[in-house]
Order: structure tokens, then C-alpha cells, then sequence
């Protein structure tokens, strides 16, 4: 089918009290995964590619965005295209033509004015492209900003950046790090329910994958709406590959591997889907 907006799809999911999961593209059979896990879970998703995966094609966008288009095309499910951390403007600006809905504009690592007044532009550009815009506070959490385990967004700093900058979205740090391999991450759970009363638009949680299953269904019932989750399908398509390769020291024809591989993923996407909602 289509491709529906993110926003439609954020609103959707929270009126019927789940999570919408947001899930990496990297390469084709991250899309093909992600779209076939979430056909066997029966909901809708996410499908995002960050700045890091447009550089790693190049820093072509198109391609890797009207493959992972095609593939929602054909999907059984509502699929939203977004794409995620982006601190170029010209790459924001590629964003319409590309079949996205919605943008992540990073301007973390800025000075907080600087911050709130890049967000604030790009949000501008967005809504006349009619697209949903996501952002993130500046960096207060040491080396890995935000995302550092130690890292808090301030309710009333919250207010009052979603207010200047006009965003559609936002990012908070509540316990969460980007990359983690293993599931030991603890959410400040009353941190979460004070910023979703201290500001209007939809809560995104990201670095999911090393947060525990409960933790992200009390997150999600506590007012989270979008959950970033990239991690854990690398885990499940490095997994399979390795454990492929560890049997078969002869094949050379990549699709024996990367058969598995993509399968693993979308098991992984689907187990997400479902504690999600």
C-alpha cells in the first residue's frame, strides 16, 4: 500500500495505546525485514534511515530511500518512511522528494540558541514541505550527548524548546543509550510521565534496543509514542551471518547468508512490534 505519513501513523498508535516502533534501514534487506516483521505482527511501521546510513551509500539518498519505498509499496501494512539525525540542511532538503514523512533534525552538538534556532528554521522548512519534524535537546549528556545513560531532559527546558522551535516531535533522554548489545538499560519512569505533561507533541524514546521488554511496555503505556530500535536487528543479521559462515567455509553467493539474516531480522521486528502494542 502507500505510504502513509508518520504523523498519521504517531496518532494512530497512540490512540490505540501502543508504541509506534521506528526501525534502521541500512541496506535493502533491513527494509525487506522490517516491512515482512511487521506483516506478521500485523501493525503498522517505521521504516528510518539516519544520516550515518545515507553516508555509508555514498551520501546518495535517493536510492536507498526509493528502494525502501518500493518495498513499503508493496506491503501488507501501513509503512511511514523517516529519516533520522540529520545535521545537513541540504540532505534535509532532500527529504519531499524522497517519499519521506518526517525528519529527525539533529542540532544537538549546538549551543543551545544555536540549537533552538536551526530547529526552529528547519521545522519552518519542514511544515512547508508538509513534513512532521523531530529534534532533540542540546548535548547534556557528556561524550554521547543526549543518549548517555546518565543523561535527563528537564521538563520545563522541554517546554519551552518544544515552544521556540515549533517541532512536531521530541526526543528525550529518560535512561536509554544508542548501540547498546545488551538489554540493561533502566528508565526513569516518572521522568517520562512529567514530560509528557509538560509538553504536547508525541515523546520519541531512542536507543530502545538495550531497554528490557517491561521497560518499554510501562514506557509506552507512560506516555513514550515512537520507539527507535536499530541495534537489535544488526544483532539478529550479524548473528545469523556469523553462525551461516561458522557451518559453511565454501559459499561465496551472499544470499545464502543473507537469506537467514533478513529472516532473523524480521523475527527481531515483529517480537518488537508486539511488546510495542
Amino acid at each position: 500500500m502507500p505510504l502513509i505519513g508518520t504523523a498519521t501513523l504517531v496518532r494512530s498508535a497512540r490512540a490505540e495505546g501502543r508504541g509506534a516502533g521506528a526501525f534502521n534501514v541500512i541496506t535493502l534487506e533491513h527494509a525487506e525485514a522490517i516491512v515482512a516483521g511487521a506483516e506478521a505482527a500485523g501493525r503498522p511501521v517505521i521504516c528510518q534511515i539516519s544520516e550515518n546510513a545515507v553516508r555509508f551509500h555514498g551520501g546518495a539518498l535517493a536510492p536507498i530511500a526509493r528502494a525502501t519505498a518500493a518495498v513499503a509499496d508493496s506491503a501488507r501494512v501501513p509503512v511511514a518512511l523517516h529519516l533520522d539525525h540529520v545535521t545537513d540542511d541540504a540532505l534535509l532538503r532532500q527529504a519531499a522528494d524522497c517519499g519521506f514523512g518526517s525528519v529527525m533534525y539533529d542540532a544537538s552538538a549546538l549551543p543551545h540558541e544555536r540549537n533552538v534556532a536551526a530547529t526552529r528554521a528547519a521545522a519552518e522548512w519542514a511544515h512547508d514541505a508538509g513534513l512532521w519534524l523531530e529534534a532533540e535537546l542540546g548535548e547534556i549528556g557528556g561524550k554521547d550527548g543526549v543518549h548517555a545513560p546518565g543523561a535527563r531532559t528537564d521538563p520545563d527546558g522541554a517546554r519551552a524548546y518544544v515552544a521556540a522551535t515549533g517541532v512536531d516531535a521530541l526526543a528525550v533522554a529518560v535512561g536509554s543509550s544508542h548501540a547498546m548489545t545488551t538489554r540493561t538499560a533502566r528508565l526513569d519512569h516518572d521522568l517520562i510521565g512529567r514530560l509528557r505533561a509538560a509538553v504536547a507533541v508525541p515523546l520519541v524514546l531512542h536507543g530502545s534496543t538495550g531497554v528490557p521488554e517491561d521497560e518499554l511496555r510501562r514506557a509506552v503505556a507512560g506516555g513514550m509514542a515512537k520507539i527507535n530500535i536499530g541495534t537489535a536487528l544488526n544483532i539478529a543479521f550479524t548473528g545469523a551471518v556469523r553462525g551461516f559462515l561458522a557451518t559453511d567455509g565454501t559459499t561465496v553467493d551472499p544470499r545464502r547468508y543473507l537469506a537467514p539474516a533478513r529472516t532473523d531480522m524480521a523475527a527481531a521486528v515483529e517480537r518488537a512490534l508486539r511488546v510495542l502494542g
